[in-house]
């Protein structure tokens, strides 16, 4: 639910486990640029309290805000998850208006599965292995969606378009998505660009879950002064090169 255009979270429903963080990241018009930005926790608006603000940080280090005003998001981060962390809005604040907002919604579940391939009650039904990762330049990256829920299966980016099914293109790159083994899909892009980093999401069903994706150039290495140590004794070592 949002009150107007002007803001936006396309990631409305996560699955999280106990005790873990979430980042979710909250779009908004270039109008709200130097607005004062915030996290409220509650399910109704009016009634929700601020947990962190863009000029109020929580000293507590429980939530976390940033605003990256170039790319018009901010990103809020929620620290040690309980299953009391349910229900909040990203929200603008306008002056001598109603403030903007929308809802999103955690599910937050305890348990673990010691096995890949096994969900147990408590297993956050969708999932990635890293939410942050790095690719470079002309490179691919693989994204391992986990899940145990039902639905269509998307790749999107923030505010961008989504790729359903098995191929399709975000941005002129190419994605590609299949099942690579039971309860998990994998997502591919390849020939990486500068311009593809930013905030995406897998969605499986109603459930979604935000990878943030930077892409930058390959480190340089050298294997000219590559160094091993041979017929070593107590007296001499032989180093070649």
């Amino acid at each position: 639910f949002s009150f107007n255009a002007f803001l936006n979270v396309d990631i409305s429903k996560v699955s999280v486990k106990t005790g873990k963080s979430i980042s979710i990241p909250c779009l908004y018009d270039s109008q709200y640029v130097n607005n004062v930005k915030y996290l409220c926790e509650g399910y109704y608006w009016r009634y929700c309290s601020d947990a962190v603000k863009t000029n109020k940080p929580d000293p507590s280090g429980k939530y976390f805000i940033s605003d990256d005003k170039g790319k018009k998001i901010f990103t809020v981060t929620i620290n040690q998850l309980t299953n009391e962390n349910t229900d909040y809005w990203c929200m603008v604040e306008i002056d001598g208006w109603v403030d903007d907002g929308v809802h999103f919604q955690l599910s937050v579940t305890s348990g673990e599965s010691p096995y890949l391939f096994i969900f147990l009650e408590g297993t956050p039904s969708l999932y990635v292995d890293h939410q942050k990762i790095t690719g470079y330049i002309g490179e691919n990256i693989t994204v391992r969606c986990h899940h145990s829920i039902s639905g269509e299966m998307k790749w999107c980016r923030l505010g961008r378009n989504c790729v359903t099914g098995s191929s399709g293109s975000i941005d002129e790159t190419t994605v590609t998505a299949h099942m690579t083994e039971p309860n998990v899909f994998t997502v591919t892009m390849s020939g990486l660009k500068s311009e593809n980093t930013g905030c995406y999401w897998c969605a499986k069903g109603d459930i979604q879950i935000p990878v943030y994706l930077t892409v930058t150039e390959k480190p340089i290495t050298s294997n000219k002064y590559k160094f091993f140590l041979s017929n070593c004794d107590l007296n001499l070592c032989q180093i070649h090169i």
